[in-house]
Parts: C-alpha cells; structure tokens; sequence
C-alpha cells in the first residue's frame, strides 16, 4: 500500500495494483481499474516513486524470505 494526501491533506492509503490511470490535469487525478477517481495532492512523480518504492519493497522482502528458508 502507498500513503497518498487528499486535497483537504487527509491521507489515506491505496493499493497501487488497483491503479489504472494518473493524470495530471493540474491536481493529480488517480483513475483505479473499477473506475473509482481520486484527486490528490500528491505529484505524478512522487506517486511514481512510491509505487516503485512499494514494489521494491516487495523483492526485497521475498528475497530475504527465500534466503531464510535455503
């Protein structure tokens, strides 16, 4: 999961496999593959960099679980 801020600076959490769509239009809108929209205030690039952080994450931990278990 990726912590995002809303608009109002609310933050919440979203699961980046659900993400279909960002635009930039200029407040970032997030279009999710049920069509469900977001609009925060977080940037393109910081969503970008927190979705790739999020999935190194990912490898990383698998990777350290797979060494454990060998």
């Amino acid at each position: 999961m990726i912590k995002l801020k809303r608009l109002n600076k609310s933050e919440f959490m979203l699961n980046p496999d659900l993400i279909l769509q960002i635009e930039a239009m200029p407040d970032t809108v997030i279009v999710l593959t049920d069509g469900t929209k977001y609009i925060v205030s977080d940037s393109l690039d910081e969503i970008y960099s927190k979705i790739v952080d999020y999935r190194s994450d990912i490898l990383v931990t698998y990777k350290k679980k797979l060494k454990k278990n060998n």
